[in-house]
């Protein structure tokens, strides 16, 4: 009996895309404590400002905004605390290896329940240039008039 991979989106890191080039993505598990899980289960979290580093062959998250848990008492914990990612060794040297040869970045993406476990999921990025966020949104605005423009002659039949 194969089991149904229900996905529901706690949060989305809307900024990566705009900023960086998407080359890569990841998806690992993360280390997290009672209360955290059920702040996260209410939807408050914010990925804006975090992001990730590789030390001793350990992937982690840094400034990722999990705010306490309003029942939690004295079991709550740090906000912003670093967080252990658990990914597969061989992704781990991948990730290491490509953003100290590359030059890429390592960012969160966003987080979601996957049959009831959390996910982040993780990209290795390469950061815009002005001219290229300028063009993306060039052709984003193209894109709308085209889907407007076909929108009104279809309705006009």
């Amino acid at each position: 009996m194969a089991k149904s991979s229900g996905i529901k989106i706690i949060s989305d890191n809307r900024r990566v895309r705009h900023d960086y080039f998407i080359l890569e993505s990841f998806e690992a598990g993360v280390a997290l404590r009672g209360t955290e899980v059920k702040s996260l289960r209410q939807g408050k979290t914010s990925l804006q400002e975090s992001y990730i580093i590789v030390r001793n062959e350990e992937v982690y998250i840094t400034n990722w905004h999990i705010p306490p848990y309003e029942q939690g008492n004295i079991f709550n914990h740090d906000a912003t605390r670093t967080r252990k990612l658990l990914l597969h060794k061989r992704e781990i040297k991948k990730l290491d290896e490509k953003s100290r040869q590359e030059g890429l970045t390592i960012m969160p993406v966003k987080v979601y329940f996957k049959d009831s476990k959390i996910k982040l999921e993780i990209a290795l990025c390469r950061g815009k240039k002005l001219y290229d966020k300028r063009e993306t949104t060039k052709k984003r605005d193209i894109d709308r008039k085209i889907a407007e423009a076909s929108k009104r002659s279809k309705d006009s039949y």
